[in-house]
């Protein structure tokens, strides 16, 4: 009996903390709408996730959408801030470790133009064919709330 109480306990304490993970959860493109703006999620290559301590998950169309949320709350517990990236549509990467280019030639559904990539090669390359600056996740907030 002592066993089955262990057993039980470990399969609740299981479930509960199943429940808070502080990653990405897929989005459902064409269907989940972005919480900022409410427009459906679309473009494989531009939305990013909030993910909270609690292991809630804001999607967003955009990351120039996720910024603007992040702005209006401030004191919304963030665990986790990721993004799609060019080279891998619908994959995510942290947005400390992105690198953003922000170019006219490669719109973003906000009109913000504003593209994540994973290297600063791969970011650089694309910015030599199509101009644009490049921003670290810093360096973006900054120049999009000011």
């Amino acid at each position: 009996m002592k066993a089955l109480s262990k057993i039980s306990f470990i399969a609740i304490a299981l479930l509960l903390f199943s429940g808070c993970s502080k990653g990405p959860k897929p989005i459902d493109y064409g269907n989940d709408g972005c919480y900022f703006c409410k427009m459906t999620i679309v473009d494989q290559i531009h939305a990013s996730e909030l993910v909270t301590d609690t292991g809630k998950v804001f999607k967003f169309d955009a990351t120039e959408c996720m910024v603007n949320y992040i702005a209006e709350n401030s004191e919304l517990p963030i665990a986790n801030l990721l993004t799609n990236y060019y080279e891998a549509p619908t994959e995510f990467i942290s947005t400390q470790e992105a690198k953003f280019l922000i170019c006219e030639k490669l719109p973003s559904p906000m009109g913000a133009n504003l593209t994540a990539f994973k290297t600063k090669e791969s970011a650089e390359k694309v910015q030599a064919e199509k101009g644009g600056k490049l921003y670290t996740w810093e360096a973006l907030k900054t120049y999009l709330n000011r």
